[in-house]
């Protein structure tokens, strides 16, 4: 049901590009091993061992790999970009450049934007903007429901047609049970994969943050973890009772992931996904009220993060997002409880996820494959694999560097991250799509 992204005809042909002697992951083939990429006409050649022996041919670019690693480029399965109707917080280029810096090379943007995108005409509207302003390739999720009001249908057949790869609830769950059945169904039938946020609103009231005892020492109103659970749980029946395709947009405790493996051992047709920084924070970051860190769902507790974090390990929860929620100084700089929710992601997406290697908790293949692999997967995209030939997307990174992220490098419109002054060892070196260079450090 989607939509191939293309590249202006002005734009040159891509040149014949080796990187010799690199570590090459490739989940989507098993690989983890040092060879050499090779990549012509805005296709892999060759990638892997094999590939160390290839012949190259005169006026090919030879990019020295040793000690870096290549892997494909990232998939963000969970992008809000501010186009159409919030320019002034992110556009389709913007967003794009952050998400080349990050070693993105396919964004999927949230409808929510101003008009909702519930209508082909829109979708439309969006790959082609994304044609002519992005260096990234973009792919737009439609509203499941007309205005995500939660109410009624949207028209999931034509906006297929016209190139949305899901549909979802955006910020905000389908809070109607009887509403999010026909979703699934009529996804179903049209061989749609349904993205819904799992939170339930009334338990989820006016709280700003996780309920527990550090909520109660800041004063502040807590969300509890049964406001995600219960609305997993009802999802999930919904989606084995239909046959539908079901993902869960993001979780965030303990008990969402043995819900979870339970649905996933009946056989239900469900995939999760999580944000970056639901796997490397925790609720005691937020600090002296920084409104960087009010998430939605809010940062749990540390025994939730490392539950999480093994989840994602074992494939429990099988992609991971940046969530990449711009917000501008009028939605954050206020007192914690009135801010608004969300944090850009794009640049750190890679960086913070590096983290989890560096410290055992995943292996550098699993994560490449919940960045990558696996979203582009599940939403049909050939995307996400090195396999001789696959559309050139590629990251290249040193994953030893270390650096300091600062406002300085933040590409994004919006600077509302949880990760400024950060330390990471492991950075984006260059990015490339359909074998051009869209990033490249310095």
């Amino acid at each position: 049901m989607s939509q191939r992204w293309q590249t202006s005809p002005a734009v040159p042909p891509a040149p014949y590009t080796v990187i010799a002697g690199v570590r090459v992951v490739d989940p989507s083939r098993g690989l983890d091993a040092t060879g050499a990429v090779h990549l012509a006409d805005g296709l892999v050649l060759a990638a892997g061992p094999e590939a160390a022996g290839l012949a190259v041919p005169d006026g090919a670019e030879v990019i020295d790999g040793r000690g870096l690693v290549a892997a494909p480029g990232l998939v963000d399965m969970q992008v809000h970009v501010g186009e159409p109707g919030h320019d002034h917080r992110e556009t389709l280029a913007t967003a794009s450049a952050a998400a080349a810096a990050g070693g993105i090379t396919t964004i999927i943007t949230m409808p929510d934007a101003d008009p909702v995108i519930d209508d082909p005409a829109l979708v439309d509207f969006m790959l082609r903007r994304a044609r002519d302003t992005a260096i990234v390739r973009v792919h737009p999720m439609a509203a499941a429901t007309k205005g995500l009001k939660g109410q009624e249908t949207a028209e999931i057949g034509l906006l297929g047609e016209a190139g949305a790869v899901a549909f979802t609830s955006g910020r905000h769950a389908i809070a109607n049970s009887r509403v999010l059945r026909r979703a699934l169904t009529y996804g179903r039938d049209f061989g749609a994969l349904i993205v819904n946020m799992p939170e339930d609103p009334d338990l989820v009231g006016s709280g700003v943050m996780n309920e527990g005892e550090t909520a109660t020492r800041l004063g502040l109103s807590g969300i509890p973890r049964e406001a995600e659970v219960i609305a997993l749980e009802r999802d999930l029946r919904l989606a084995a009772l239909t046959g539908g395709r079901y993902h869960a947009a993001l979780v965030s405790c303990a008990a969402s992931v043995e819900v979870l493996r339970a649905a996933k051992r009946a056989g239900v047709d469900v995939t999760a996904g999580i944000s970056l920084a639901h796997l490397a924070l925790n609720e005691n970051d937020i600090g002296a009220y920084r409104t960087f860190f009010r998430l939605s769902p809010p940062l749990r507790g540390e025994d939730d993060r490392r539950a999480v974090v093994a989840a994602v390990a074992d494939g429990t929860i099988d992609v991971i997002v940046s969530n990449h929620d711009p917000q501008d100084v009028e939605t954050k700089r206020h007192p914690f409880a009135e801010a608004a929710d969300g944090a850009i992601g794009l640049e750190t997406l890679l960086a913070g996820g590096l983290r989890l290697v560096h410290d055992g908790s995943l292996t550098l293949l699993r994560l490449i494959e919940a960045l990558s692999t696996a979203p582009a997967r599940r939403l049909g995209l050939g995307a996400g694999t090195l396999a001789p030939g696959a559309e050139a997307d590629v990251v290249l990174f040193d994953p030893a560097r270390p650096w300091v992220f600062s406002e300085g490098l933040v590409r994004s419109r919006s600077k509302n991250t949880p990760f400024e002054g950060a330390r990471f060892q492991g950075r984006v070196l260059r990015t490339f799509v359909a074998g051009r260079t869209v990033f490249a450090l310095g």
